[in-house]
């Protein structure tokens, strides 16, 4: 009788500590590890960024991209096949190239190190990351879908919260698109919102099916947990639903280049009047391999989304777009005074507005042409407007942004 006893005891217990185990594997601490451990590889070596961001040099081989099942056994690209040809000459104003041989320090965390050939810099999640985010899940996910300046109903102005200032061409097949694009440092009203300035590759419906491919810069508190102007890409495949994500924080986008990390900050800024700074970013097709490469700057190439992620942009581009998107959560009611670009309107000009100059796309000979039958569009251009023109020193370029709340924009 003791012996049964005590191996129902036994028993009793043993239960009860798996079911222990099974709670505190349940728990928000130990989900919030697990998505740590996920986010953040093995690094070779790290680098603390004056803005306390952290860059891990992790392994080529080791990057997020391989958690995907259909890059598990992928033989890294390590160069395109080929280059667009008809890049429009910015050797005056290309602030990511230098004449001195020194390399340029095009990111706040160039001042403290560099990573080594061989590796790749990832900024590192930390656990006040996850812990902004509406949902552990979503992290490093938009909620929202791209403008379309088809269907514009004036009674959904705020529609999903997000306003835009962009120039588009739609009505051919496209196989990439460039821009150069001055960098600021826009003041962001309500930690949940945000202000960028990029192009989109789109392919698809404005349905639950499109394609977007993205690039440009972006000042997001509730991504990065500051107000830093930062680089960022996101890639979608199905309207930014299950599929995609910012930067590396998913798998997709296979990065090459051990010099740009995704989401960092970037440096300098342009100031109201004073010195202005501007990047440069090309993402094209390799005719070949049907791979998206991404260009920044004239130096460095940094990677690929493989075409495989995409149905539509498996082929092609329908339409491109180029411009300023913010949040508008409507604080109190009323407009947002987020600011878009620099915070100021198009029609102040250089080193007081915000531009968009040299910008191209990638037609079906591979060759960087000017857009045709360029169109812009926003929803409220009393809170954000857009004016586009064409030069000898710009190509064809436009001036975009805004302050947002104002006495006319309410």
């Amino acid at each position: 009788m003791d012996t049964t006893r005590g191996v129902a005891c036994l028993l009793v217990a043993v239960i009860c500590l798996s079911c222990a185990a099974a709670a505190a594997a349940r728990s928000p601490a130990a989900r919030l590890h697990r998505h740590l451990k996920r986010f953040n590889k093995p690094a070779v070596k790290s680098i603390e960024s004056p803005d306390g961001d952290i860059i891990d040099c992790v392994h080529i081989s080791h990057q997020p991209a391989f958690d995907h099942p259909y890059l598990k056994n992928h033989t890294i690209q390590m160069r395109p096949n080929y280059h667009p040809e008809g890049l429009y000459d910015e050797s005056k104003t290309n602030v990511a190239s230098t004449s001195s041989g020194e390399r340029p320090k095009v990111q706040l965390w160039h001042q403290n190190g560099r990573c080594p050939e061989g590796t790749v810099p990832i900024r590192r999640t930390k656990k006040d990351d996850l812990l902004r985010a509406s949902s552990m899940r979503r992290y490093g996910r938009k909620r929202h879908t791209t403008a379309n300046p088809m269907s514009v109903n004036p009674t959904m102005l705020n529609e999903g919260g997000h306003q835009h200032a962009i120039a588009y061409v739609q009505g051919d097949k496209y196989y990439g698109a460039k821009a150069t694009i001055n960098v600021w440092e826009p003041k962001i009203e309500q930690p949940n919102e945000f202000s960028l300035s990029q192009l989109w590759i789109l392919g698809g419906s404005f349905g639950e099916d499109l394609n977007s491919i993205e690039a440009g810069w972006q000042v997001s508190p509730d991504l990065y947990g500051d107000n830093n102007t930062r680089l960022f890409t996101y890639w979608t495949s199905d309207a930014y639903q299950a599929t995609g994500c910012y930067n590396m924080l998913c798998s997709g986008f296979v990065q090459i280049n051990s010099e740009i990390a995704m989401g960092a900050s970037i440096f300098p800024t342009s100031s109201y009047s004073g010195s202005q700074y501007d990047i440069s970013i090309l993402i094209w097709k390799d005719p070949k391999e049907g791979n998206w490469w991404m260009q920044f700057g004239k130096d460095y190439v940094l990677g690929y989304w493989p075409s495989f992620l995409f149905s539509y942009l498996a082929d092609s581009a329908s339409m491109i777009e180029w411009g300023g998107e913010v949040v508008n959560s409507q604080p109190d009611g009323v407009h947002t005074s987020t600011q878009m670009g620099s915070g100021h309107f198009p029609e102040e000009g250089f080193s007081k507005a915000s531009y968009f100059k040299n910008i191209q796309v990638v037609d079906s000979t591979n060759n960087l042409k000017a857009p045709k039958g360029l169109g812009t569009f926003t929803e409220q251009s009393n809170c954000y407007d857009v004016q586009n023109g064409n030069n000898g020193d710009w190509g064809t370029y436009f001036y975009y942004g805004g302050p947002g709340r104002s006495s006319n924009c309410q």
